[in-house]
């Protein structure tokens, strides 16, 4: 039931962002990438399942193809959550000169698969590396355990393309974000103490300020959980290849794989039904889930008030 539920979770992000006309925008282009992204390890999350229940040793096939989705997740994940962080900040700190275009958004997402795929098909095709079972050989990754020097080169670089970089851009345009919110506020209050008011917002100024911070606060929620799905499971593969292969036991190894894979099946939940176009479409195609959103006020109805 679990499976089925996440089936429909990414499903229905990818669905409403073809359907919906007011989510048809150059920025929701990184959230369906983002929900394919994710649908591609929802879509082996079975096999996972029914070996670990079965005890079952995958075959060389079903191993290539499991690994394979995996690193097309978790890889694409980082690189796109990179790109979205890229995008809120131009949208929040660069509002008139930041905003995506579709050109632009093509074109990140275009490098983005040029990023990712080479570090996926390497293995696949052992051109460097090659995809073998861990863990309970219950489910399949990239080699980090053969002792030879090929075998530190590629998790090395691996570390430091596939987890690194993304990081860093990601923990950069989100303080940038923080940053700017604050000083932006502080300069509203300092302005609006000179000239005697209580606010210098409009209701639809306001309005929109607080859709764009809960669309940074799901934004920043989604990639705290990649950067807990992906750490430890990146220190793992670090400590296989270059530390103390003892304390790899096979539990100790299993567990940050199946957090790292299980984090797909929950950022439909934080950003498409927390984002409110979202929410406001999911409410009117789905009235069932109960979601309720409002529609934004239009009001340009000014809330500047003199200070008592």
């Amino acid at each position: 039931m679990r499976v089925k539920k996440e089936y429909f979770n990414s499903l229905k992000s990818t669905i409403l962002n073809f359907r919906s006309k007011p989510l048809r925008t150059p920025s929701n282009l990184f959230v369906l990438n983002l929900a394919l992204c994710d649908f591609s390890m929802v879509l082996v999350l079975p096999i996972l399942i029914y070996d670990s229940i079965d005890h079952k040793y995958p075959g060389h096939l079903q191993c290539q193809i499991f690994a394979l989705c995996g690193s097309i997740s978790g890889i694409g994940a980082g690189a796109t959550n990179a790109a979205i962080a890229y995008d809120r900040y131009s949208t929040i700190a660069k509002p008139f000169e930041g905003r995506m275009t579709y050109g632009k958004a093509l074109i990140l997402i275009i490098c983005i698969w040029t990023y990712v795929l080479p570090w996926c098909l390497l293995p696949l095709t052992e051109k460097w590396n090659r995809f073998v079972p861990e863990g309970f050989l219950t489910s399949c990754s990239f080699d980090y355990l053969t002792p030879t020097e090929e075998t530190k080169a590629f998790v090395g670089t691996m570390f430091v393309i596939c987890y690194v970089i993304p990081m860093s851009f990601i923990i950069y345009f989100y303080s940038q974000i923080v940053c700017h919110v604050f000083n932006h506020e502080k300069a509203l209050r300092e302005q609006a103490k000179k000239m005697n008011v209580e606010s210098l917002r409009s209701n639809q100024d306001a309005n929109a300020q607080s859709a764009e911070v809960r669309i940074a606060k799901a934004a920043i929620t989604i990639c705290f959980l990649f950067v807990a799905a992906w750490t430890p499971y990146a220190v793992v593969a670090m400590i296989g290849a270059f530390g103390d292969q003892s304390l790899l036991t096979p539990i100790t190894s299993m567990l940050p794989a199946v957090f790292a894979k299980t984090v797909a099946c929950f950022d439909p939940y934080v950003y498409a039904i927390s984002h409110p176009k979202y929410r406001l479409e999911l409410s009117k195609r789905v009235p069932c889930l109960g979601i309720n959103e409002k529609p934004p006020a239009t009001s340009d109805t000014q809330s500047i008030t003199t200070a008592a």
